[in-house]
């Protein structure tokens, strides 16, 4: 009798280090030989979280190929439950699956104790267990929050910039300091901690300009940012300054030695709310602040006599008008507008500039859908060195990054450069890639091929940078195989390139 054919998906998230995907997939054999199968394909997400179907490439694309009809499995394979999500719903997990069994294809839990072959008491496990995976997520989230509170009650920094005039000190656990964090450094060890210290004279006395230019001289925040960039003067980030960076600096209780936490919230992956006051968690004199107290109460004053609450039409009836005077909208002569909400906003209360725009009938010069999509690329390409790394490390390889080159720096010795290639269709129909080859900085490109939507990624390609051309390269769908030797089908092969094998000495 033939072998039944089957496929695993397998999904590795930080927050469980012991479900390694060495470990799922030994499972997953030992189960296909138990019960006459042969595995065929695999799918991964390595460092992704369970939460919802956004960023898991893997079940993604089992779910795809579910849909196409291709006789190449007829079952799938996963570890448990919780494996194949921590929906908050649990009938999002239940969809899912029964898009899978419509299709033809049967889902088989390896390591839970009830068959899924539709009986009732394996549906009522089932449906339980889906309960308890989205339950410990939320339990997980509660657990992390309430730890990040109680170290900002002892007036520690939980995340995010400095700030311009301050710096992030790393302390460690006697509470001395190791020195100063620059941008996009990180804490090494669980034990250290980060606080806020006064950062270089010269920028603490623009600090104290800004402030004196808003409650003495009545300059606005637009009028302060235009000063300063006819200065020369940048932000922290090394950008020229806008009303809105203006205003946080205005704003922000750091200044005044404040730590708080809890203005806003992006809790299981949900959308980020603003948390009223009420539910902030202040603590006063944490750090050593910068400007005086009485200003900053001065400056708050200012800042809600003034305060206006808009309305979706008052949003767009002052986007309307500004188009009539200016005759061309965008980002930067919302923010440098007086009297309107900012391009923030708006982002905020329509999704994108770009739906603001679409519902006054304001259309750009140019089409800037690829602002919307190079933005969703940033934000990918940041989810997966994140999930690369906690990958090399699930693996047994050490990886850091390097703030100021991007590079990831895997064992401390080869440097690994992540780049996302975005989807272009030629004239003709066809599918192109493009990617600048020969760069120094690494010894290893991850190339990523987005599809065409560019929201999901197709495969992967390794390229050694010794083996590549300087120049750019063009990939096309199909590339024979100077170029197809380096494709991975997914990043699980990737992590295992950096596992770190004991050799014995000796002598």
């Amino acid at each position: 009798m033939p072998c039944t054919r089957a496929a695993i998906y397998v999904r590795m998230s930080t927050e469980h280090q012991q479900y390694s995907i060495e470990n799922q997939t030994a499972a997953m054999e030992a189960y296909a030989e138990k019960h006459g199968m042969d595995i065929v394909k695999t799918y991964a997400d390595g460092g992704r979280s369970g939460l919802s179907l956004r960023g898991r490439a893997g079940l993604q694309a089992l779910i795809a190929d579910t849909q196409t009809g291709t006789p190449e499995f007829t079952d799938i394979l996963v570890l448990d439950v919780s494996r194949w999500g921590r929906f908050q719903d649990p009938d999002e997990a239940g969809h899912y699956e029964f898009i899978c069994r419509k299709a033809g294809y049967r889902l088989h839990y390896v390591n839970e104790q009830f068959d899924n072959d539709g009986g009732i008491s394996g549906t009522l496990m089932k449906g339980v267990k889906r309960v308890m995976a989205g339950s410990y997520s939320h339990e997980l989230s509660n657990k992390v929050f309430a730890g990040q509170c109680r170290l900002i009650e002892k007036g520690f920094k939980q995340g995010g910039p400095a700030g311009y005039g301050l710096r992030r000190m790393l302390i460690n656990e006697k509470g001395e300091e190791k020195g100063l964090l620059k941008r996009g450094e990180h804490k090494s060890l669980t034990t250290d901690r980060v606080i806020l210290v006064p950062g270089p004279p010269e920028e603490i006395e623009i600090v104290h300009w800004i402030y004196r230019c808003f409650v003495e001289d009545g300059r606005t925040e637009g009028e302060i940012a235009g000063l300063l960039n006819r200065r020369g003067i940048e932000t922290d980030l090394d950008r020229d300054w806008t009303r809105v960076t203006v205003r946080q600096v205005l704003t922000n209780e750091k200044y005044i030695g404040n730590n708080v936490f809890n203005r806003r919230s992006f809790k299981l992956k949900e959308r980020m709310v603003e948390n009223p006051p009420d539910k902030w968690i202040r603590v006063e004199g944490a750090f050593q602040g910068i400007v005086p107290r009485e200003i900053f109460t001065e400056a708050q004053s200012i800042i809600k006599a003034r305060r206006r609450k808009w309305t979706i039409d008052d949003m767009l009836l002052c986007l309307k008008t500004l188009h009539a005077a200016q005759g061309r909208l965008s980002c930067a002569i919302i923010d440098g507008m007086e009297g309107i909400p900012t391009s923030t906003a708006y982002r905020s209360r329509f999704g994108s500039l770009l739906a603001a725009y679409e519902i006054i009938g304001y259309v750009p010069d140019h089409d800037f859908r690829f602002v919307e999509i190079n933005r969703h690329l940033r934000q990918f390409r940041e989810e997966m060195v994140k999930g690369i790394i906690d990958g090399i490390s699930e693996s047994g390889g050490l990886a850091q990054i390097e703030p100021d080159s991007g590079v990831i720096v895997v064992n401390g010795e080869v440097r690994l450069l992540i780049i996302v290639g975005r989807c272009r269709k030629t004239a003709a129909g066809s599918l192109r890639w493009r990617i600048q080859a020969g760069l120094k900085d690494a010894d290893l490109t991850l190339f990523v091929r987005m599809d065409e939507s560019n929201k999901n990624p197709v495969d992967y390609f390794l390229l050694p940078s010794l083996d590549m051309e300087t120049g750019e390269i063009r990939l096309q769908e199909e590339n024979g195989l100077e170029f197809d030797a380096y494709r991975l089908g997914g990043l699980v092969s990737c992590f295992r390139y950096f596992n770190r094998t004991p050799v014995r000495e000796e002598f």
